[in-house]
């Protein structure tokens, strides 16, 4: 119900004031609701799963199935079962019903849109009016959005192709009401412009142009045999979207031979225009060939290599011209091909994201032991909010070819799989979601955290705790021979650190100066600050690595109870924010070296 109001909003505006009767609304919403399903179906295995294995958990219903020897995979088989199932059903139906109700849906809006113009004359864009106006305007205002600013019209011209007739006025208003068949449009202080080509060639020569100045001028736009629309009629059946994995195969097919037979000519045509194939043509020679060693315009006189050199220079500017129009013709067409090949895959993909949510949601739920529609319904909408940006970010890639479509509609699902595997195997080992104690306790330690059992050992009776002191191991001392090169590591140590920071703090300085830049329209100074950006992480990557390495060797000597050099949560900080754990690094290495040396 969330997914169809949303429908119905967004498609609010072509539906408003076009007086439709309930049978139409009612097939509106029927042919809505099957293009809702890649986006609901997902979202709510996620989220049943993980409401349903949340409340047997929340229960104590794993802990009795565990007790009479039912693990969880045996527990999820049916479901399973269920789900693959369901996934069979999702093909059929995504390959079959969601064509069809594009199919319907597209050309219902069509025919609505068609009912009153006047609603469908958006701002920033040509809309066609009528069967003779194109109209554009800037900006439209008022309760019914009557008033218009910076209109131009193009008026089309009976059996003859191209804009002749334009006219252009600062303010317009839209007059009439839902029930007139005509569209009255008032215009005020603008101009008009004409140059049909006249009938006489001669005329034609002299380029005449009509221009007028108007303070008003009324169109009057016969809408009745507009209005007279079969909202049952379908013309649009050729988009990608509205075809089966058949339909699409076929398309995919055609689209790559027209493709390259677009290359072929084209290839052709800039052949031909080199006068290669005709160079010789004419030419008949009874001479040897022979070697000329000179410059070529040498053979010419001034007048004759001043148009030698115009032609070369006017052919490739023309040949130029040409690539560049064409590169544009051939980016969209590989754009739509990427669209057809994204649409057949998302068919196929859309079932096999049923089974690896379901293997997400359903050991998840039994993790967090949680049901019902709190907790659940926000990590499912979490979950499901990573899934579909994913899929969004690598769909709007592979349009472009920046990523394989075939690929794309894969991504998000791929994504998932090692997430499903990694909770179905924490959820059978009856263990934690996450475990970090062997991450916590160093920087307990580190911080000087003290835990219940500390503060219990506090209270015990003196003799009691120099007795577990007793049992614990100290740290051993450093031996003298070692006492030299521990300093020397440190002092190397030490050195690459401060390099380190320093190139850290330029990186990080000149890379958002980079982005600053260039919003400022500076991109010569945003150039120079990316490429010193780069090389100061560079630089400052290889003196950390270097500076690692001797902590390294340092903790070796240096018994260490945080161990430094293996904590993964300062390697990685100290990647991203390298100044928080210089601080802490320093600290802590200056410390254990001197409880050492006592």
């Amino acid at each position: 119900m969330i997914f169809v109001l949303q429908a119905v909003w967004l498609y609010i505006k072509e539906l408003a004031g076009k007086d439709l009767d309930v049978m139409v609304i009612a097939k509106f919403l029927i042919y809505v609701i099957p293009e809702l399903m890649p986006l609901v179906l997902p979202l709510t295995i996620l989220l049943t799963s993980i409401m349903v294995f949340g409340n047997f958990a929340e229960n104590y219903e794993f802990a009795a199935m565990k007790s009479t020897g039912i693990s969880l995979q045996r527990s999820m088989r049916s479901l399973g079962v269920f789900i693959v199932l369901l996934a069979i059903t999702t093909f059929f139906f995504s390959n079959n019903v969601i064509p069809w109700a594009k199919y319907n849906s597209y050309n219902l809006r069509k025919n609505i849109a068609k009912l009153k113009p006047a609603m469908v004359i958006a701002e920033g864009q040509f809309n066609e009016v009528g069967d003779q106006y194109n109209i554009k305007v800037a900006k439209k205002s008022g309760d019914r959005g009557q008033f218009l600013e910076e209109v131009i019209i193009h008026k089309k011209t009976a059996n003859k192709t191209g804009n002749y007739t334009t006219i252009i006025a600062k303010n317009g208003e839209l007059s009439g009401n839902e029930e007139s068949d005509v569209l009255k449009l008032i215009l005020f202080d603008g101009y008009f412009y004409d140059d049909t080509p006249p009938k006489d060639y001669k005329d034609r020569q002299k380029r005449p142009m009509t221009k007028s100045y108007f303070k008003k001028y009324t169109i009057n736009v016969d809408l009745s045999n507009l209005n007279n629309v079969d909202l049952d009629q379908k013309n649009v059946s050729d988009k990608y979207d509205m075809q089966s994995i058949k339909d699409l195969n076929y398309s995919i097919d055609s689209l790559k031979v027209a493709q390259e037979n677009a290359f072929k000519t084209h290839a052709k045509n800039l052949y031909t225009r080199t006068n290669f194939p005709i160079i010789n043509a004419g030419v008949n020679v009874k001479k040897k060939d022979t070697l000329y060693k000179d410059n070529l315009l040498s053979l010419f006189n001034t007048r004759q290599k001043a148009q030698l050199v115009n032609l070369s220079l006017n052919t490739f500017k023309s040949t130029k011209q040409i690539v560049q129009s064409k590169e544009k013709n051939f980016k969209n067409s590989q754009i739509w091909l990427n669209k057809h090949i994204i649409a057949l895959h998302e068919k196929l993909a859309l079932g096999f994201a049923c089974i690896i949510l379901f293997f997400v949601g359903a050991p998840l739920g039994a993790l967090i032991r949680k049901g019902g529609l709190g907790l659940p319904m926000v990590i499912a909408i979490l979950l499901f909010l990573t899934y579909h940006f994913i899929g969004i970010f690598a769909k709007e890639s592979s349009e472009t070819g920046s990523i394989n479509p075939a690929l794309s509609p894969w991504i998000s699902t791929l994504i998932m799989f090692p997430l499903s595997i990694y909770l179905t195997k924490r959820a059978t080992e009856d263990r934690g979601l996450f475990e970090f104690d062997h991450l916590l306790e160093p920087l307990k330690k580190l911080f000087k955290i003290k835990s219940k059992d500390d503060e219990e050992r506090k209270e015990m009776p003196d003799v009691v705790a120099e007795i577990i002191e007793e049992k614990e191991p100290k740290t051993p001392k450093l031996s003298l021979k070692n006492k030299q090169l521990v300093f020397k590591l440190q002092d190397d140590y030490n050195v690459y650190a401060k390099f380190s920071l320093i190139f850290w703090i330029c990186g990080a300085v000149f890379v958002p100066l980079y982005f600053i830049l260039k919003n400022n329209k500076l991109p010569e100074i945003a150039l120079i600050c990316i490429q010193l950006g780069v090389i100061s992480l560079f630089i400052y990557l290889i003196y950390y690595v270097i500076s690692y390495i001797k902590l390294i060797k340092l903790d070796r000597l240096v018994p260490s109870e945080t161990g430094l050099s293996k904590n993964l949560i300062l390697i990685i900080l100290g990647l991203v924010l390298y100044p928080f754990t210089y601080l802490l690094r320093k600290n802590k290495l200056n410390n254990d070296i001197s409880d050492s040396l006592k």
